[in-house]
């Protein structure tokens, strides 16, 4: 895994004593309360654990989920505060609201090095508002109950968000080490990249990629497509899909990306062999076709072993990697094997691998690989789409500018 960069030493060095909010992104997967996949609770505990050790009173700000504005129990970070002081390995204080009289009194009852979370900054409408005023107004209210700001929750800092970007704009502000470290390694994908360069593309939807695909065309030696995307790469080819995911829509897009592929050099890899099933669920047969004799009643979920060998086979050489979307519907045993081809070869990248994205996260974590086998996993798949797509991040660009 990629280092943890820690915040800059003479932002530390000014923090004891001082209440310091820091935007956290704990957006982890719950099943009846019950944490399924706490990776981004770990991602964020080296900073929330320099903050306190430097002697701060740290309050840690995120959101779950989407509660519409609005309290919603389904939605609570309740578990996620147990969590996080287990891996802190002290108490975690929790407020039962963000910015109301149980917030403004854990803030206040907090020492020295101690950490205090507030709830769901989602449960305020003004969080997400579209509204500049309101969504000011609430940052009014986060701000005065801290005296400093990090942004440390890299999942979030493509939203202009209350508690992301007007936040930094009302108080004395610096960037978190697992963002500091997202920027660096995603600038390590942009500018001049070590050779070969292969991007792997998965997930649903080619529409989901698309900005991704078009500023990394020319960057990338290869591009490896799989997932449920792949079925409009293939059908842009002229083969039938039968009842596999298609975006009828984006057939010429996609077509223009192959053409432009070809003038550029750059090798698109679709798999040859699909895995299929006449119906998605547990109880699905499956079977493995050629991906030019997809049945007309089949449903493609998975790339195909010789594909998984090919896929793993491009992989071999490179030295900078971008993965982001699995190669199936890797939940399911019958259907995980693409994304296990790919997540190993991984592993083996004498270079910089890079996972982007929750889903391809998940995957490694839920099919059992060592995380520190990879170079760098990224907190938060929108927010690294966007940075390679090349727009411009409201939560970064508010930090770099100057002032409070």
């Amino acid at each position: 895994m990629t280092d943890f960069n820690g915040l800059a030493p003479d932002f530390l060095a000014t923090v004891a004593g001082k209440r310091v909010l820091v935007r956290s992104d704990l957006n982890v997967p719950l099943d009846g309360g019950r944490i399924t996949d706490d990776g981004r609770i770990r991602a964020s505990v080296p900073t929330i654990k320099a903050l306190a050790e430097a002697g701060a009173r740290v309050v840690v700000t995120a959101h779950l989920g989407r509660p519409d504005g609005a309290p919603d129990p389904a939605y609570s970070l309740a578990p996620v505060a147990a969590r996080l002081g287990e891996l802190l390995g002290a108490p975690v204080a929790f407020a039962s609201d963000t910015v109301g009289a149980s917030a403004q009194e854990t803030v206040a009852g907090l020492a020295d090095g101690d950490v205090a979370l507030l709830e769901n900054v989602r449960f305020n409408a003004g969080e997400t508002s579209k509204d500049d005023a309101v969504r000011g107004a609430f940052a009014d209210e986060l701000a005065a109950l801290a005296d400093a700001f990090v942004s440390d929750g890299f999942g979030v800092v493509h939203r202009k968000q209350a508690s992301v970007y007007d936040v930094a704009q009302r108080l004395p502000h610096a960037m978190g080490g697992l963002v500091a470290t997202e920027i660096d390694v995603l600038r390590r994908l942009t500018v001049e990249p070590e050779r070969p360069y292969v991007v792997v593309l998965g997930g649903s939807k080619v529409s989901d990629k698309l900005g991704v695909i078009d500023n990394l065309l020319d960057k990338a030696d290869k591009l490896l497509i799989g997932g449920g995307m792949v079925f409009t790469f293939l059908k842009a080819d002229g083969l039938e899909v039968g009842k596999s995911l298609l975006e009828e829509d984006q057939l010429d897009t996609v077509r223009e990306y192959q053409a432009r592929a070809k003038e550029l050099g750059v090798e698109i890899v679709l798999p040859t062999d699909i895995v299929v099933a006449d119906s998605f669920g547990d109880e699905a047969s499956a079977r493995v076709v050629a991906a030019t004799d997809i049945p007309a009643d089949a449903l493609g979920l998975d790339i195909g072993p010789v594909s998984g060998a090919a896929f793993a086979a491009a992989l071999a050489d490179a030295k900078t990697v971008f993965w982001n979307g699995p190669m199936g519907v890797f939940e399911q045993a019958a259907f995980a094997e693409g994304t296990r081809a790919v997540a190993d070869a991984l592993t083996r990248v004498d270079g910089l691998s890079v996972v982007g994205g929750g889903d391809s996260a998940a995957a490694v974590r839920t099919l059992g690989f060592d995380e520190a086998a990879f170079g760098h996993i990224s907190t938060g798949g929108g927010a690294s789409l966007e940075y390679l797509e090349g727009k411009e991040l409201p939560g970064i660009t508010v930090l770099e500018e100057e002032g409070a």
